[in-house]
């Protein structure tokens, strides 16, 4: 009988919504902060934007450094970092120190949150029915610290707010020192609580761990999933590009719009409880590129939908329903898929992947929109997503196919 995995403290759930909601909180306020200084909308976009620069090639690393010397103690470093930078923020008004402050804060909130993740599957042992609870809670972070943000700001101005970064990351701290670390492997390649210790050198990214990380696409379950992710990304990355402005092109109200964003994270936090029933539903990756196809055809029928604000709700509420439920099932799958030792590598691999198509897609919808058209756009880029999904179902169904032959001739 397969032993069950064991329950992950409730500390490990605090951690969701605090570590999630950190990034939220500050891609919330440095719009607001940079309009307050004088700042010019290119600037505004290279400054939200700069925040990914560093995750897309450091990923890796921090997940390889995760693996070789504690998940929790490396994610306590980036959560320090990142409070030790919030005082700084409204002493630096000029656009350059800033954008560089802007960047290397942005890695540091990535990395607190791929530790979080981290931590989750390697405590549930890959669980879909836990990482599952811990999405749920962590959507109360992405929906929370925007208006607590905006709340401080409207009080007080840059310095409450910003400071709010320093009381966030220290319940952020709380949280994650009451939850024991995970295993690392020891130098006999054995189960070890036992320490590593940590040398400058360390801290330099190595080939060979780039070369070991993206390896794990070799493995069937690794690569399907990789594919999806990429493909529910691209998703979001319209939502973020092209959506709010072919909806209020077509009347709708900021406040409406705002509806709209909420409905999805609200329905992704219901969805993510129900992953752990998904799981038995059959191939959880069949499961996980249905809900990602029907994703996909879900935000590129935007402009069929004649700007009926009900129509687009329901929308945006199934959408955000199958991706609530998608995730944890990608993180399982994968995190069961590498064994116990590599959840910070493929961690790190997943947050690649993520970051390269929100740099990708929107630029991409952008120079479709520009020769096209704003409606348009929503339709060809689906269609090329739905293109790509299908060698993705091949080989999903070859792969289930293969594993099920050594079942059968036994």
């Amino acid at each position: 009988m397969i032993p069950a995995a064991p329950h992950p403290p409730a500390s490990v759930y605090l951690a969701g919504p605090f570590a999630m909601g950190y990034t939220e909180l500050y891609t919330f306020l440095i719009p607001l902060y940079a309009l307050s200084v004088g700042m010019s909308a290119g600037e505004i976009g290279m400054l939200v934007g700069g925040r990914s620069l560093l995750a897309v090639f450091l990923s890796i690393h921090v997940g390889v450094l995760m693996d070789r010397f504690g998940t929790r103690r490396v994610t306590l470093f980036f959560v320090w970092t990142a409070m030790a930078l919030a005082p700084i923020f409204p002493l630096v008004p000029w656009f350059w120190p800033l954008l560089l402050l802007q960047i290397v804060n942005g890695a540091a909130l990535q990395f607190a949150w791929s530790g979080s993740q981290t931590l989750i599957a390697q405590l549930a042992e890959g669980e879909a029915e836990f990482i599952g609870r811990f999405s749920f809670f962590a959507r109360f972070g992405t929906t929370l610290a925007p208006m607590i943000a905006g709340a401080a700001w409207d009080w007080g101005g840059v310095w409450p707010a910003y400071m709010l970064g320093v009381a966030w990351g220290a319940v952020l701290t709380i949280a994650l020192l009451r939850a024991p670390e995970a295993e690392v492997p020891g130098a006999d390649g054995r189960a070890s609580h036992q320490r590593t210790t940590f040398r400058a050198r360390d801290a330099i990214p190595r080939l060979p761990d780039y070369v070991r990380c993206f390896a794990l696409m070799a493995i069937p379950a690794v690569a399907t999933t990789m594919a999806i992710i990429f493909l529910r990304t691209a998703t979001n990355g319209v939502q973020s590009s092209l959506y709010v402005v072919f909806l209020k092109g077509n009347g709708l109200t900021g406040t409406s719009i705002g509806i709209l964003f909420a409905a999805i994270e609200v329905m992704s936090g219901l969805g993510s409880l129900f992953a752990g029933r998904a799981m038995a539903l059959g191939d959880p990756r069949r499961t996980m590129l249905s809900g990602t196809v029907l994703s996909i055809v879900l935000i590129c029928v935007t402009p069929f939908l004649g700007g009926i604000f009900l129509l687009l709700f329901l929308a945006q509420a199934a959408r955000g329903w199958l991706q609530g439920v998608v995730q944890p099932l990608m993180f399982s799958v994968q995190a069961k898929a590498v064994g116990r030792y590599r959840q910070g590598s493929v961690v790190g691999l997943r947050q690649t992947m993520n970051r390269l198509a929100a740099i990708v897609i929107p630029p991409a919808m952008g120079a479709i929109a520009d020769r096209w058209g704003a409606g348009e756009s929503f339709v060809i880029l689906g269609s090329l997503l739905l293109m790509l999904s299908a060698p993705v179902a091949l080989i999903t169904r070859r792969t289930a196919r293969q594993e099920a032959e050594p079942t059968l001739a036994g």
